[in-house]
């Protein structure tokens, strides 16, 4: 599995990086998210998942 962060849909709610905190990490200038490594582990996969659905933007990507 795969994600990817839109960062022209990111707006900084944070939800992902409270849902998956080793997959996603926020900027310190406008916390926006972007992804750490696109490749994601088997075992936070859930997590990613979960993230994806709790964006408001829809700016994450799992493929």
């Amino acid at each position: 599995m795969k994600v990817r962060v839109d960062a022209q849909r990111c707006q900084g709610h944070t939800l992902c990086a409270m849902a998956a905190p080793e997959v996603f990490e926020l900027s310190d200038i406008d916390g926006h998210a972007s992804v750490v490594d696109e490749d994601v582990p088997a075992d936070l996969e859930e997590k990613v998942r979960e993230a994806a659905r709790s964006c408001p933007e829809q700016a994450i990507t799992v493929f």
